[in-house]
């Protein structure tokens, strides 16, 4: 009897000290952040300066959005956007974007333009400490346009 209570405590005593540890690693997993480094001024991080749209069809729908923060510690005042080529077109909030706060600078990329791949760019204009402009990237490849004769016939 004193056999099965002793073997009947270390299990339970064993479970117990799984599940602390296992409530301590999901709650350091939960608390490590990454830093983001921090400027003087206003500031603009990009989580990816390069969009790949990948392969993609003809008149596909091609807006993408490039997310940023003001990783300084004063406004951060987008003047401007302009793409590469008139394929190419960007918006971009015209609000003082907070230090602390995301922001989104959109990109719609015409997909009427099928057969060939693009790579083109778009230049953001700010009051960022790291340099007044900043050239983002987008590319892929745009399918070819199906022809009559290539088209499937649906019945």
């Amino acid at each position: 009897m004193k056999k099965i209570l002793l073997l009947a405590m270390l299990v339970v005593f064993g479970a117990t000290t799984m599940n602390a540890q296992t409530k301590s690693k999901a709650k350091n997993a939960k608390t490590t952040k990454v830093a983001t480094p921090k400027v003087e001024g206003a500031g603009m991080l990009f989580e990816s300066e390069t969009i790949d749209y990948g392969t993609i069809p003809h008149k596909a729908n091609g807006e993408r959005e490039f997310v940023f923060v003001n990783n300084g510690n004063k406004p951060l005042i987008i003047t401007g956007a302009s793409g590469s080529c008139g394929c190419t077109v960007p918006t971009y909030p015209k609000e003082p974007i907070m230090p602390g706060a995301k922001g989104v600078i959109g990109v719609k990329y015409d997909t009427n333009r099928g057969g060939q791949p693009f790579n083109k760019t778009v230049t953001v204009k700010s009051n960022a400490v790291q340099g007044d402009s900043k050239i983002l990237t987008i590319k892929g490849t745009v399918l070819p346009a199906e022809t009559p004769a290539t088209q499937t016939v649906k019945s």
